[in-house]
């Protein structure tokens, strides 16, 4: 069958009524998981009364605490010798194949890459149907249940394209990050006086693997400009980063705020919430940035923007370098990183100088009120 006719195929009618028990497979990390919630969104819509559970990594309990109004629960994946995402508990796979058999799902949708490996487990899970993706060169499990992964494709339509498959009707594509009153509680808590909304920019120089960073000693030039004028420097940076937050601070003329290790996840999406722009890595605080409709420059070393840039390109600006070998597979670029060292200061900064004039023209802010206030 050729590509197109693939591609053209009719789509095939979700159910009425829709599956009762619904499992989605994607074990990643919050960048990734954001780009799926539109597809969640849609799947929520069309089966309101199903029990819609994600086989996710075992941090994914708080991701479906925060989206349970799309999901139900979590059973907990342990991770497979060739995903990097976590590191693999072999001993652990008999009993979560066990418990996966035993819920009988009637859906088991794989959203966990292009079906090389994800497909063959999700097969596994004892579910009465299966769907997902499959590479064109690949096996198909059933031609009536899976598309062609396309490469390049943008992870957020890839997942929309993926339901309307199947017969669900896409119910928008922008990004959510809901927002409680504990999250804004606990970055009131965090030791650190929060500057007044608007009046800050959050600079999250870190992110997983080294190639998706920028030099630090670049984003701390550029946080020295934007301090010039007018605006408080908030660092952003989890535990793990503190040594990256600390170069830039060490690098900075400007004194800035320093809130590396200090904040939980929702306290950082309430700060990223009142800031007036997020400069940061193509990592998962971009996402969260973009879900919560806050402008932001994005730098992408090794990532491919056409599938992981936000969608919004007025409020989000990604800047980067051309490369062959984007996007990498590598943790540390084995080339000197040109990726990153090509991408300049100056570029960096007058994206920020443009969307800080698009802010002032009006451009509309999803968030308003002050968090401790």
């Amino acid at each position: 069958m050729s590509t197109a006719r693939i591609l053209q195929r009719p789509v095939r009618k979700f159910g009425v009524p829709p599956p009762q028990k619904i499992a989605v497979f994607r074990a990643l990390q919050l960048g990734d998981m954001l780009c799926a919630v539109p597809a969640l969104r849609a799947l929520r819509a069309a089966a309101p009364h199903s029990h819609i559970t994600l086989i996710g990594m075992p941090w994914a309990a708080a991701f479906v605490q925060r989206f349970g109004i799309y999901l139900d629960d979590l059973l907990a994946f342990p991770g497979f010798p060739a995903f990097p995402e976590q590191q693999a508990q072999p001993a652990l796979m008999p009993s979560f194949l066990q418990e996966a058999q035993r819920r009988e799902f009637d859906l088991v949708i794989q959203m966990h890459g292009s079906g090389n490996l994800s497909n063959p487990l999700a097969m596994l899970f004892g579910a009465k149907r299966v769907a997902g993706f499959y590479r064109m060169d690949q096996y198909c499990p059933d031609f009536e249940s899976f598309i062609p992964w396309l490469d390049g494709e943008h992870e957020v339509r890839r997942f929309v394209r993926l339901m309307a498959f199947l017969g669900v009707p896409p119910q928008g594509e922008s990004l959510e990050f809901p927002l409680s009153a504990t999250d804004e509680a606990a970055l009131c808590r965090c030791g650190t006086v929060v500057p007044a909304p608007g009046s800050y920019v959050c600079v999250h120089p870190g992110a997983r693997l080294p190639s998706r960073r920028w030099l630090p000693q670049r984003f701390a030039a550029v946080a020295d400009r934007l301090a010039e004028s007018g605006l408080q420097v908030v660092l952003t940076g989890s535990g793990d980063e503190h040594e990256i937050v600390q170069a830039v601070r060490g690098a900075m003329r400007a004194p800035a705020i320093d809130l590396c290790g200090k904040t939980s996840l929702g306290a950082v999406a309430a700060l990223l919430a009142q800031a007036r722009l997020v400069v940061c890595n193509d990592t998962g605080i971009s996402h969260i940035a973009a879900a919560l409709a806050t402008p932001s420059v994005v730098v992408c070393c090794g990532s491919d923007p056409r599938r992981w840039a936000p969608l919004d390109h007025e409020r989000h600006t990604l800047v980067g370098a051309a490369a062959d070998c984007r996007p990498c597979m590598h943790q540390v670029c084995p080339i000197g990183h040109p990726c990153a060292h090509h991408v300049s200061v100056e570029s960096v900064h007058a994206a920020t100088v443009r969307l800080l004039d698009a802010s002032q023209s009006g451009l509309p802010s999803a968030h308003a009120a002050g968090v401790c206030s």
